[in-house]
């Protein structure tokens, strides 16, 4: 009966299409700009494999949870459980890390996300407030800093000019989901405001995972003319999320609805409020001459109940980012530039408390007595720069070097017998990158490059067992060297993209877990990163008033340890810990003049290993996502839109997010799995009204 109804359906909507008089304009696929932070200014033109996600890309889904839209990407996985939970590695980089993202920089505007220990958390920005997302894959550290993954570049949403706006969503959908949100947007000659408010609550489908979170965007640009303009950015969460935390195997086949049974017993969570803000000022030289910069704040205060103790932490960062660009001429040979330097200081204080949760008798955590305290100064300086040399119409050759500096100061203030101060500071770090372009025409590409990059420790890296400052720590660093191409088809509606990559990585950043959440970093060795990426989207016009988009995507790699003792194993030649070896993406949209919209996506990713020892593997997964959208009119300037949509419309079991290296507790099977949400269902209304 369902696959009839489907079947019928697809008649009625393809019927619908047919039948509307008026036509579709010829369409073509857009040229991608990239962010002014690149001396390329758009993405066939740059000389490295950029995903882009623009805001149809974004709103394929249920618009709250990213994590669907960047897995879209080839060599790229986000893995998220509960939403607020989540990893992100782009070719195997950062995927060993126990929770969170690291070794990857991200940006929203001209502010950094990424904490001054390469933490980076882009949960907090919501779906709406995005205008695109660029995922620069490698260690392009010319421009961006300490990202040896990579850079996401998030792009806060365009207000169109001389408008005003206003909008309410709402969407609904199963195990309690609902997300209200409500914007404003207004644009004049000499400024902008855009205003956005948001709340997400889910129930959750597990034990102990109920979630809610809501926040505030407020952006635009003051002062703007010909010549210059100041852009302001300001963002305010609140999170609150209960933890199911991870599970053994058996538990995961039989009962994911479970939370692990020490975290269900002291009702564990996480609460955190947060707010970044910052602005930048643009500004017109001369003609040849422009220069931007940005000053920023960003601080988190967090609180976590764990079954082993209490977290608390706050994180205060600021900085101060300037660049110039430009271009000269020196005979015939064309020369674009940057160049710039980068403060960032970064301010962590964090306490540790017992958790008489046991004492409790059921009602969940319990404040005890202080185990441990410490701050942690941390600052650095970038100074980058990177030059284009544009020979002819077909070849260039670009360039470019970063220099990092840091340092940091330790302060233990708890308990008494280990009060101390420490300072330490890291040799200054090199980075360069090289690339040569072959353009045959305005809408190909060829290139080769190659680039160093690097990552700091994170804040427990840098730690001993006994909490001193590891002066035998060192950031990793890699090399990478890539080859590729881009190419536009047939008047520009079939777009490809291929890369081929290497990447050795040395001093392997390992945490070794020395407690329930207690992990000391070591240099262990090294690994190699190797693959083919792949992507191809084609747009076709069917007829006059019906347009189908397809899209495949896929990267196939090779990620293992070439060589790595940890105490005393010698995992020499395994496999790379939670990374899969193969992933692939494939997409289909069908949209008519008449306001109807028709989307599915496909996502597979191969096994995983779980451990350092390859000895057990995570099971390889399909989704399969459909989303429906009906655009109209309700009367002028009033416009609404209805959609409705099925998540993992095979209803497969798979883990959303995988805990490395877990360790059995006593009488146990480790712990690994964090599972991913079953079918479930949503629908969403958007009201938009133009005064």
């Amino acid at each position: 009966m369902t696959k009839s109804c489907f079947i019928l359906f697809l008649i009625l909507f393809f019927e619908s299409a047919s039948a509307q008089r008026d036509s579709i304009a010829p369409v073509s696929l857009e040229t991608i700009y990239v962010s002014g932070l690149h001396i390329n200014d758009s993405l066939v033109h740059a000389p490295a494999a950029i995903g882009i996600l623009s805001k149809s890309d974004l709103k394929r889904n249920n618009e709250t949870d990213i994590s669907t839209a960047i897995n879209t990407i080839p060599g790229v996985l986000m893995q998220s459980a509960n939403i607020t939970t989540s990893r992100i590695s782009i070719r195997g980089i950062g995927a060993r890390t126990p929770y969170g993202t690291n070794k990857i920089r991200a940006f929203y505007g001209n502010i950094p996300l990424t904490s001054g220990d390469s933490e980076t958390t882009i949960d907090d920005i919501d779906v709406e407030n995005i205008g695109q997302v660029e995922i620069i894959k490698g260690p392009l550290s010319s421009v961006y800093g300490a990202g040896l993954g990579g850079a996401i570049l998030i792009s806060p949403k365009d207000i169109q000019r001389n408008t005003q706006t206003t909008q309410i969503s709402s969407v609904l959908g199963s195990y309690g989901l609902v997300k209200n949100s409500v914007n404003y947007a207004v644009d004049r000659r000499f400024a902008s405001l855009n205003i956005n408010y948001y709340n997400i609550a889910i129930d959750g489908w597990r034990q102990n995972s109920s979630y809610k979170r809501e926040g505030t965007t407020v952006s635009g640009e003051f002062f703007r003319n010909g010549d210059s303009k100041l852009t302001y950015l300001g963002n305010y969460t609140y999170l609150k999320t209960f933890i199911a935390s991870s599970i053994d195997q058996k538990t995961f086949r039989q009962n994911p609805k479970a939370a692990a049974p020490t975290w269900l017993a002291s009702k564990g969570y996480k609460e955190y409020r947060s707010a970044l803000g910052g602005l930048n000022y643009d500004l017109k030289i001369a003609p040849h001459l422009k220069n931007s910069t940005s000053v920023f704040i960003n601080y988190k205060d967090s609180y976590e109940t764990r079954p082993f103790d209490i977290l608390r932490q706050y994180t205060f960062a600021s900085g101060a980012r300037t660049q110039f660009s430009g271009n000269f001429k020196v005979s015939s040979i064309t020369t674009d530039f940057i160049f710039g330097v980068e403060y960032f200081a970064d301010d962590y204080h964090g306490r540790n408390l017992e958790n008489l949760y046991k004492q409790t008798h059921g009602t969940g955590s319990f404040e005890g007595n202080l185990l441990t305290s410490n701050t942690q100064n941390r600052n650095f300086y970038n100074a980058f720069a990177q030059l284009r040399f544009e020979f002819s119409k077909h070849f260039e050759i670009q360039g470019g070097l970063n220099v990092n500096k840091t340092k940091f100061t330790l302060d233990n203030t708890f308990p008494t017998a280990t009060l101390s101060s420490q300072k330490y500071a890291y040799d200054a770090i090199f980075s360069p990158q090289v690339s040569l372009l072959y353009k045959p025409d305005s809408f190909k590409t060829v290139y080769i490059s190659a680039s160093k990059g690097y990552s700091l420790p994170s804040v427990n890296e840098t730690l001993t067992a006994t909490g001193t400052v590891n002066a035998n720590i060192k950031p990793e660093s890699g090399y990478n060297c890539e080859a590729g191409g881009k190419f536009y088809f047939f008047d520009r509606t079939f777009y490809t993209e291929l890369a081929l990559y290497r990447m050795e990585i040395n001093d392997l950043l390992v945490a070794k877990r020395i407690g329930d959440d207690q992990y000391v970093g070591v240099n262990a060795g090294k690994t190699l990163h190797e693959g083919i990426e792949l992507s191809i989207n084609h747009l076709w016009q069917i007829n006059k008033s019906l347009a189908f988009n397809w899209y495949v995507s896929g990267s196939i790699g090779q990620y293992k340890f070439v060589d790595f003792i940890d105490s005393g194993n010698d995992f020499s030649g395994n496999k790379l810990t939670d990374v899969p070896a193969n992933k692939a993406n494939a997409g289909i949209s069908f949209s008519t003049q008449n306001g109807w919209s028709l989307a599915s996506d496909f996502l597979f990713v191969d096994k995983i290993p779980l451990n350092d020892a390859n000895s057990d593997y995570a099971e390889a997964y399909k989704i399969v996502n459909l989303k429906l959208v009906y655009h109209f009119e309700i009367f002028n300037k009033l416009e609404s839109q209805l959609a409705f949509g099925i998540n993992n419309i095979f209803d497969e079991q798979y883990a959303s997010l995988i805990l490395p290296n877990a360790i059995a507790p006593p009488n146990g099977s480790p712990r690994y799995y964090y599972p991913g949400l079953p079918i479930n269902y949503y629908g969403n209304i958007r009201l938009h009204y133009s005064f």
